[in-house]
């Protein structure tokens, strides 16, 4: 749905009353995974997908009396081999969606609040949960922020606690409470790529990390390296401070991903003093093999457990036997990929 906003923004700013299709379960070679949205508006404008080509037409006609009704209904669907081909699929696959009017279309004060809540989370790039009861008729909504906080429709405390479960588990998922079944939709916020040294594979990096949509945080205590460095394409924030002082200004959670590349042990070693404790979602060092033995040896020595120091990706990156700097950030970006999709 994220990348659906300025289509959110635009239509509900405008009255201009559309359905929202999401993908709420999958079986088999799915077109699209779970938490795949689709808008149709009252004129059968469409933005985003479901099926990649295979349903959209029947979700269409199925969404049109909904936004005058404002109900919701729950729709299943199985994808033909010959369709499923259509969409470069090798099988056939089974999906169900939830279609509803979106909810900022409904009068009532809870669905507003749940509905504001949402955007403003939304608009600032800030990480919440929405929970929609899978129920034929009237939509019910409620979103939950990460530090418990909520807004929206009645909510028990213990399907509050399963949306801060699948936040934690970076899933969005369907599940069951007192008999009535729920999806909850995770909406987090940007992931982050902490870069550790403005090194040569630095600057190919950064420009990964932007084209997946990362923010890049680069941290160098090193003047001369974190100023003078050539960067075609800028981070979003470039610190030059030991790392140990800024790192907890960040939110090293499962969706920040920290790539250690100054080769200076003073600089690496002081930020993995403070990830290795964490629960960020990935950590890579650059070096070989007998370097990062001699990293290995010096955290053993600082106190940290074989278990912690096993998290670090080292030698870095996918083996896809990089060379140059630009094959080494694309190697380091892909094991990052691989991390992040993981959960998907």
């Amino acid at each position: 749905m994220k990348e659906l906003l300025p289509y959110l923004q635009e239509w509900a700013d405008k009255g201009h009353e559309f359905a929202i299709a999401t993908v709420i379960q999958t079986w088999g070679s799915s077109p699209r995974p779970v938490g795949s949205t689709m808008l149709v508006s009252k004129d059968m404008e469409m933005a985003g997908s479901v099926s990649g080509g295979c349903v959209e037409g029947a979700v269409i006609r199925e969404a049109m009396p909904l936004i005058e009704t404002g109900a919701a209904k729950r729709l299943a669907f199985g994808v033909a081999d010959e369709d499923a081909w259509a969409v470069g699929l090798s099988c056939g696959g089974k999906i169900q969606v939830f279609t509803e009017r979106f909810l900022a279309f409904d009068e009532r004060p809870e669905e507003q609040a749940a509905w504001a809540l949402l955007r403003d989370k939304l608009e600032s790039n800030q990480p919440c949960i929405l929970a929609s009861r899978l129920e034929d008729g009237q939509g019910f909504h409620h979103v939950v922020l990460p530090n418990g906080a909520t807004a929206g429709q009645p909510i028990a405390e213990g399907l509050k606690a399963e949306a801060l479960r699948a936040y934690r588990e970076r899933k969005s998922q369907s599940v069951e409470w007192e008999g009535q079944a729920y999806f909850l939709q995770v909406f987090p916020s940007r992931s982050q790529m902490l870069i550790i040294g403005a090194a040569h594979i630095t600057a190919d990096l950064i420009q990964l990390g932007h084209l997946y949509d990362f923010e890049t945080i680069v941290i160098d205590p090193r003047g001369v390296f974190a100023h003078k460095s050539q960067f075609p394409q800028a981070p979003d924030q470039l610190i030059d401070k030991y790392p140990a002082e800024v790192l907890n200004d960040f939110t090293l959670d499962a969706y920040t991903y920290a790539v250690v590349l100054s080769h200076d042990p003073k600089i690496d070693d002081n930020a993995l003093h403070i990830l290795l404790p964490s629960d960020i979602a990935y950590i890579g060092a650059l070096g070989s093999k007998k370097t990062h033995a001699k990293r290995v040896k010096r955290l053993q020595e600082a106190g940290f457990s074989d278990e912690a120091i096993g998290r670090i990706h080292a030698p870095i990156g996918l083996d896809i036997h990089a060379k140059t700097p630009k094959e080494i950030a694309l190697a380091i970006m892909g094991e990052i990929i691989k991390i992040k999709n993981a959960y998907l």
